[in-house]
């Protein structure tokens, strides 16, 4: 009976222990990551297995490898990894990484809005403008000399009356309008570049109907919205019309700087009669890099055409591409024709693509430049011929005609004529030899012998030898 008794009361008080045990709750041993349960498992199991078990193991930090501003966006993310929607999860990979790419092509096309026509232009707002001001000082003060000029010369010749007077009038009311003129370019260039910005925007993405809110809605709703490679091609084409657009601001934007700057020196010409030639001049140049960027409403009347899917988008954005070179050929001054052959020959060699080449071609076409002649030395007479041109100047005063003698260099001034323009002279000889050897025929065959003419079938015969007279064998 002894027995049965102590083994009683021994499971009694092993089950009173495991009772206290369990309601005071000992700490977790340290070692229980390492405990044997997960410990057999190795990579994504063996976190879910500590994941299952309370325990999370802690993730390492993705943005301690980054830098400067690329680490303080990463760090605003939070935990949302890149790709995948709000709360990290795989589950919609797919649809976050059509949405990444709906909105790099929506910022590509607000970028090619604010590249083609900005609504803040370099050009100085005032005129008092720290920029502006020295040229506003300059074309001032020299509208102010030529007027006094202009007042000198008719007090002096005010014995001619009318005249004299009707030209101080024109001087005195040209002056006060070049110099009211010089100080609001400034303004007028800054309201008419916004209005030419809101312009472009309505008429490029304000509906539907318009060029980039066509592609918009095509992101969305298009034939070929699902399609990765229609995706891939609008942004190609996006990306490739962009280049043409930073190209198109980084041309427009300092000429209108440039023009702006150099309006009060082209107005003061205004002050010395009212000639408006030079001021035509100026404001058809200013007006034309304003108003280039309305050019590309000539492929507006195709966007209800193409409107449905990305690849025609795509061919009408190449089209857009090819009016904005032709924009840099002929609404740049100066600097335009050599800037779009300069990108015509970036893209030709870089691509073999005929599409390509033929926009490029269309945008910048062939042409040839003229250039001023190089200023030579001077051409001055002879002693002998300089008394001889004087005596027949004085021989037809008297009422003679003197014999015209035509002039030529001597010889010495005739040798440094020919060494100064060797060089041109034997490379253009080189491109004429070149070009006559390559329209030359080939001397290998034979020529054709020349067919023999028929006569006529009423034509008479040809007369023969007499009968009477002496032949020849």
């Amino acid at each position: 009976m002894t027995t049965p008794l102590n083994w009683g009361r021994m499971w009694c008080l092993a089950v009173i222990l495991a009772v206290v045990g369990v309601l005071v709750g000992p700490q977790t041993s340290p070692a229980r990551a390492d405990e044997p349960d997960c410990s057999w498992v190795d990579g994504p199991a063996r976190d879910i297995c500590l994941e299952k078990r309370g325990e999370q193991k802690e993730k390492p930090d993705a943005c301690k490898l980054l830098d400067g501003k690329a680490r303080e966006l990463c760090e605003e993310r939070g935990t949302d990894t890149p790709g995948l929607p709000d709360g990290g999860s795989g589950d919609g990979l797919t649809n976050g990484a059509s949405d990444h790419v709906k909105d790099l092509a929506k910022w590509l096309i607000d970028k090619n809005k604010g590249l083609i026509a900005p609504n803040k232009a370099w050009a100085p707002e005032k005129a008092t403008d720290g920029v502006f001001a020295p040229f506003l000082w300059l074309g001032q003060h020299l509208a102010l000399a030529i007027f006094t000029c202009v007042v000198v010369v008719c007090g002096l010749s005010a014995w001619q009356g009318t005249p004299r007077l009707r030209q101080m009038g024109l001087s005195t009311g040209w002056t006060l309008v070049a110099v009211a003129g010089m100080a609001s370019v400034p303004g007028a260039v800054v309201a008419l570049n916004k209005a030419v910005s809101a312009a472009f925007t309505k008429a490029f993405s304000s509906d539907e109907s318009s060029l980039f809110g066509a592609i918009t809605k095509d992101l969305e709703s298009g034939a070929d919205s699902g399609n990765p490679l229609a995706i891939l091609i609008i942004i190609a084409a996006l990306c490739v019309a962009l280049a043409f657009a930073a190209l198109v601001f980084v041309a427009r934007q300092p000429a209108i700087l440039g023009f702006v700057c150099a309006s009060p020196l082209v107005l003061a010409s205004l002050a010395r009669g009212g000639d408006t030639e030079a001021v035509q001049k100026w404001g058809q140049r200013l007006l034309g890099l304003m108003f280039a960027p309305m050019a590309l409403l000539l492929v507006a009347p195709f966007v209800k055409l193409v409107q449905g899917s990305l690849v025609m988008d795509s061919l009408l954005l190449i089209a857009a591409d090819a009016l904005m070179l032709r924009m840099i050929f002929h609404g740049v001054p100066y600097l335009g024709p050599r800037l779009a052959r300069a990108a015509r020959s970036m893209v030709e060699s870089r691509t073999t693509h005929p599409l390509a080449r033929a926009a490029v071609r269309v945008g910048a076409p062939n042409f040839h430049e003229q250039e001023n002649s190089p200023r030579g030395p001077r051409l001055v007479s002879t002693p002998g011929r300089g008394m001889a041109q004087d005596a027949d100047v004085l021989f037809a005063a008297y009422g003679g005609r003197p014999r015209p003698r035509p002039g030529r260099l001597t010889t010495p001034s005739a040798i440094s004529q020919i060494n100064t323009d060797s060089e041109r002279s034997t490379r253009l000889m080189a491109a004429r030899r070149q070009a006559r050897a390559a329209n030359q025929p080939p001397t290998g065959r034979n020529p054709a012998p020349a067919p023999q003419s028929r006569p006529a079938p009423n034509s008479p015969p040809a007369p023969g030898p007499r009968s009477g007279g002496p032949t020849t064998p």
